[in-house]
């Protein structure tokens, strides 16, 4: 890959291409709706437990310890930007967790979250996957917005790394959330759509924190940190309770640890 040709582009774009391949892959996984109407709680766990496992990796790998080496390079006391930015960011996914109506796939409707609503409860399932998403598109694009204070070969690697490891759990994740909406009745085609949609959001969050970082450059570590708090709130609060239910929990754990694994390969060896 020509890395110089590519630092010469503007990382906002770069930001958008990388979050619109997140959402592509989201797509093509919520396309497994069109091959199958059912799946297993097996497959569900295993993909869910893989999901966390990524987002887990992907937080210390490619969010946290970056923010932590910048601010040692900076002069500052390299652990006050992560810590900060680390609570501020699971506050502020906590802040979304309590307004925006939402319902998650094992819980019934009086289990809601969010404020009241009249809602149906297809579009609170559809919310919940909406809000996961977020802080994936936000961690990917202040990846990328940091390029704008260190335009370096390493660091578009990174960022190209961290958005190869979203991408990468964003195929099972898109087809998690399709095919349960296709037994709450939806079609195939309307399952896939609201399926693929629920990503659309990674785009918008990713531009997002890829221009809040070209504006502010002292935030970079502390934006970093909030995306990789954002992403430990929705592993902790969702996927893993999501992956836990049933009988075939060892599915998700055994998924978790390879998603885990996988991000860090990728991260470690490639980054």
């Amino acid at each position: 890959m020509d890395f110089e040709r590519l630092l010469k582009y503007d990382p906002l774009w770069l930001a958008l291409l990388a979050t619109l391949f997140t959402w592509l892959v989201t797509a093509s996984g919520s396309a497994m709706v069109f091959f199958f109407k059912t799946a297993h709680r097996k497959l569900l766990n295993s993909m869910l437990g893989f999901s966390a496992g990524v987002m887990i990796a992907a937080s210390f790998w490619s969010l946290l310890k970056p923010a932590i080496e910048i601010a040692e390079s900076r002069g500052q006391v390299s652990w006050i930007p992560a810590i900060i930015g680390f609570l501020s960011g699971g506050a502020f996914l906590l802040v979304m967790d309590k307004t925006l109506p939402h319902v998650h796939w094992s819980r019934t409707m009086d289990k809601a979250e969010g404020v009241k609503t009249s809602w149906q409860r297809s579009v609170l399932l559809i919310a919940a996957i909406t809000l996961h998403n977020i802080p994936e598109g936000l961690a990917v694009g202040v990846a990328f917005g940091a390029l704008y204070s260190y335009t370096s070969p390493e660091a578009l690697t990174g960022a190209l790394t961290l958005a190869i490891g979203i991408g990468l759990q964003n195929f099972p994740e898109g087809a998690a959330v399709s095919i349960p909406l296709r037994r709450e009745g939806f079609s195939r085609r309307k399952a896939f759509f609201y399926g693929q949609m629920s990503g659309m959001v990674e785009p918008v969050a990713g531009v997002l924190g890829a221009w809040l970082v070209s504006q502010v450059a002292p935030v970079l570590p502390y934006a970093l940190a909030f995306a990789a708090g954002a992403m430990i709130f929705v592993v902790i609060e969702q996927i893993i309770p999501e992956s836990q239910t049933g009988e075939e929990t060892d599915y998700s754990t055994i998924g978790a640890m390879l998603g885990f694994a996988a991000m860090m390969f990728l991260d470690v060896a490639l980054g």
